[in-house]
């Protein structure tokens, strides 16, 4: 697998992994690494919906820590969306599974790292807890840190159950019908410096209004959550971090920097023992739906947490 350099620049590389085509021609995934000389141990991130890997503060505190870090811009996101393409769209999580054990693959053969811990944000933390559940047994993951898991829609309970039947009709006969998408820009412009935030990434992957949302990944998604709900199977140790509060709302409210405003986090966090046997939940005050992208004192909160349990449930390999 050839690695050059990325566009976040020297030192993360990337790679292309050319995958199985679909009906819109052929699809490929980016993995996205940076190394460590002599690490054993390695982490790898997937971004949420609408998104793509910029948290370069994320692999930071994890490079300081020892682990290389390795990020995974899924089929039609990021810098894996080719011109072709319905960025987002795949009609089932299961696709996922063919880039997320090509990059184990590579991570544990290819660059020969003995322990993986995995950390999806948003989406990317349930299309995780999915994969992890599904390789239960083989050893893949040690271990999963989710970071605002897209477990439930952010929707009351009877919406939901009321919705269900509708989309999942419409994924199966008309897969690329457009939805509404209640994406609400303000969220992105409480992260972007040239709006009201601190960071910077490309409004191009990441934009303010999101991309079109199609019925057949809906309903995808519908199917995941209620694989949630009946419960997984992860049979390695799970960290799940959640904001302690919610904000719903389609105009700018400073509250958007110290809440999560993309989902119920209340909802994620009583999904939480589904997931496995071993499962640590930690609420974050202040926290945005991205934590690691939160104001100075809930991030700090964040990777506080995080070492505590890694110290705990993630030692280094022994020698």
């Amino acid at each position: 697998m050839e690695f050059r350099e990325d566009i976040l620049g020297a030192p993360y590389e990337a790679a292309e992994l050319p995958l199985t085509p679909d009906e819109e021609g052929p699809v490929s995934a980016t993995l996205v690494r940076r190394l460590v000389p002599g690490a054993r141990q390695a982490v790898l991130y997937l971004h949420g919906y609408t998104d793509y890997f910029f948290q370069t503060n994320l692999a930071d505190h994890f490079v300081a820590a020892g682990f290389s870090f390795y990020a995974l811009d899924l089929r039609k996101y990021g810098r894996s969306l080719k011109p072709h393409q319905s960025p987002n769209f795949v009609r089932d999580l299961t696709e996922y599974d063919e880039e997320l054990d090509a990059a184990v693959r590579i991570i544990r053969e290819q660059d020969g790292h003995t322990r993986l811990l995995v950390n999806g944000h948003s989406t990317g933390g349930l299309v995780a807890a999915l994969w992890a559940s599904r390789r239960a047994g083989r050893q893949l993951v040690d271990g999963l840190f989710l970071n605002s898991p897209f477990l439930a829609m952010p929707t009351a309970p009877a919406l939901r159950t009321l919705g269900a039947p509708a989309v999942e009709a419409l994924g199966r006969f008309a897969a690329l019908r457009k939805l509404p998408a209640p994406l609400n820009p303000h969220y992105v412009h409480s992260l972007h410096r040239d709006h009201r935030g601190s960071w910077d990434f490309d409004l191009a992957l990441k934009p303010a209004e999101g991309f079109p949302l199609y019925a057949g990944w809906l309903a995808a998604i519908q199917r995941g959550h209620r694989q949630v709900r009946q419960s997984l199977h992860v049979d390695c140790p799970v960290l799940l971090m959640a904001s302690t509060a919610s904000t719903v709302t389609g105009k700018w409210d400073p509250a958007l920097l110290r809440t999560d405003a993309v989902l119920r986090a209340d909802d994620i966090a009583a999904l939480a023992p589904r997931l496995g046997r071993h499962v640590t939940t930690v609420r974050i005050d202040g926290g945005m739906h991205d934590l690691v992208l939160s104001g100075e004192t809930a991030r700090a909160q964040v990777f506080t947490e995080l070492d505590r349990w890694i110290g705990a449930y993630f030692p280094p390999p022994a020698d």
